[in-house]
């Protein structure tokens, strides 16, 4: 009887093949940004810098939102939900928004010790290519993710993507920063493009605390 509940209960025709595509693009983003943070962190630490590490950061609390838009999409398309999404969804938001807020706090931190005590960076090859990668992928990822959630009417997946908006932001400050020492030994562009992260992430925190979303179109959200 649950089983047939549940068949009833699913999603049929072009909804899941759109529930489908957006739980795809989750899981890229979920495997995307959790390389990049890892990648991004170790190679922060390796080279001293505080705009690669803090970039690496946001990378990593970003998983949290695909992944709770992951399992959204799965459980709508399954008929599995149990009508407590909204709830989780909320309380997962307001988690991320936290270490978003703290992330900021600890980079304007990092950033204004490395520029008092003069510390240098080195150079970052790795760090160079990885957010020059990122400034492909993750537009790709966030006018897809749009389209999606246009099309689904779902605020909170129209709000993960904005997620991958602010990250194509943080990947072009991260890289100026990044090749003005490599290029001209301009050691203080680095602290300075961490500082200049600092009030994008802070505003992505501050709206995932509160649950900020932007309305969805007629016909209700995921």
């Amino acid at each position: 009887m649950k089983k047939l509940a549940s068949a009833v209960a699913q999603p049929a025709g072009e909804r899941a093949v759109l529930l489908r595509r957006g739980e795809r693009l989750e899981a890229l983003s979920v495997g995307y940004n959790a390389a990049e943070g890892v990648i991004a962190i170790a190679a922060g630490i390796a080279a001293g810098s505080a705009a690669l590490s803090g970039f690496g950061g946001d990378s990593l609390i970003e998983v949290t939102s695909a992944a709770l838009l992951w399992w959204r999409l799965g459980a709508e398309r399954r008929g599995s939900a149990t009508g407590r999404e909204e709830e989780i969804e909320r309380r997962a938001s307001r988690w991320a928004g936290a270490l978003l807020l703290i992330l900021a706090a600890g980079i304007l931190f990092g950033a204004g010790r490395q520029m008092v005590m003069g510390t240098e960076p080195a150079p970052s090859g790795i760090g160079i290519f990885l957010t020059a990668l990122s400034l492909a992928v993750m537009p790709f990822l966030a006018r897809e993710k749009l389209k999606v959630a246009a099309a689904l009417k779902s605020a909170a997946m129209r709000a993960d993507a904005h997620e991958q908006v602010a990250c194509a932001w943080l990947s072009a400050t991260t890289l100026a920063g990044l090749g003005l020492n490599a290029a001209l030994g301009w050691w203080w562009a680095d602290p300075a493009a961490a500082v200049i992260m600092v009030p994008l992430i802070a505003k992505e925190g501050w709206e995932a605390w509160r649950g900020d979303r932007d309305e969805p179109g007629e016909g209700g959200e995921i």
